[in-house]
């Protein structure tokens, strides 16, 4: 979309300098350029000088925004929008700015499909043992009877399931929609009727862990979801299930999940910790029944351009006087990333 009316907003760039040369191509740069009077090489990293933002009316922000603190806002007399080339904005859009009335985009949804594809993959993998079976191929360098070791390996009819109906967590249960799973998802703010029409079956937490081969986290961080999967809880699960996690570290009680995994009675994938990154004598790095990964799943390399556009197309919007398509709504953050 590249619809505008009247004069071109005046936007500029709030992140870290790295993290635009990431995100805009030279074809995203030249849109920029079109629908907003803004210099793309210009960058803010911090709100030290008082006079940065005193003719803005849009800010596109993403990783390494300063927070926009009363203070901030009030040498920012004609700010009336902000566009988060990421997910979250609970980083940098405080209190002041919804005080104020300042509309709020965020490329949350489009950051969930890594996210999600991502996901797919793990659970997938995950019962077909692949980097388990993958290792001992390479030890061995030959065929082995992986029966023998992984007795139940496969993925038919195994039970999937899904802690949250989160962004990601919707199109998780989307794309498991052609596979032979039964998938059960647990979430407070779902009803039976909704979670069939995502194609799960709506069961609370504890009888998810005990039913499913594989548990997969799409739960925001929240004071009420830290360590939520705690040691109770992952003694739960089933021997042999394996745990995903692409949400947030604190979720999980990392040292209750290094001692099930230590002892072999579980599997997990851990694209996210707590702490993050690991301590380098973290047992989790050295166990062959757990996947690490540096918190990759979400859009990096070529998905950023993802993330790009949709911001470019909700600053289309706001030019045009047209309201967002994914405006953050400040009742829901008590629930979400």
């Amino acid at each position: 979309m590249r619809i505008t009316t009247g004069p071109r907003p005046r936007a500029k760039l709030a992140m870290r300098r790295s993290v635009r040369d990431s995100l805009f191509t030279p074809a995203t740069e030249r849109r920029l350029v079109e629908l907003a009077d803004v210099d793309p090489e210009e960058v803010i990293e911090d709100f030290a000088d008082t006079t940065v933002l005193a003719d803005v009316d849009v800010l596109i922000t993403s990783w390494g925004c300063p927070p926009l603190e009363h203070d901030v806002l009030e040498r920012a007399p004609r700010l009336r929008a902000v566009i988060h080339t990421a997910g979250s904005v609970k980083h940098h859009i405080t209190d002041a700015c919804w005080e104020r009335g300042i509309a709020v985009s965020s490329a949350a949804e489009a950051n969930a499909v890594p996210v999600a594809e991502f996901t797919l993959a793990a659970i997938l993998f995950a019962q077909k043992r692949v980097w388990q079976i993958s290792a001992l191929y390479r030890r061995h360098r030959t065929f082995l009877p992986w029966t023998d070791h992984f007795p139940s390996v496969g993925n038919h009819r195994r039970t999937v399931g899904l802690v949250g109906a989160s962004r990601t967590g919707r199109r998780v249960l989307d794309l498991l929609r052609p596979f032979d799973f039964d998938v059960l998802v647990a979430d407070p703010y779902l009803d039976d009727a909704e979670a069939t029409s995502l194609g799960a079956r709506l069961v609370d937490l504890d009888t998810l862990l005990a039913a499913s081969d594989t548990v997969s986290l799409h739960a925001p961080s929240l004071p009420e979801t830290r360590h939520m999967i705690d040691r109770k809880r992952l003694g739960m699960l089933r021997d042999g299930a394996t745990l995903i996690n692409t949400a947030r570290g604190d979720i999980v009680d990392t040292a209750a999940l290094t001692e099930e995994c230590g002892a072999g009675r579980i599997h997990a994938v851990l694209d996210v910790s707590s702490p993050e990154p690991l301590p380098t004598s973290s047992a989790l790095y050295d166990l062959p029944n757990v996947l690490l990964t540096p918190h990759i799943a979400g859009s990096v390399g070529g998905e950023l351009e993802r993330l790009t556009e949709h911001s470019l197309d909700e600053l289309a919007r706001f030019a045009a006087g047209l309201p967002f398509t994914d405006p953050v709504q400040p009742a829901h953050l008590n629930r979400s990333a």
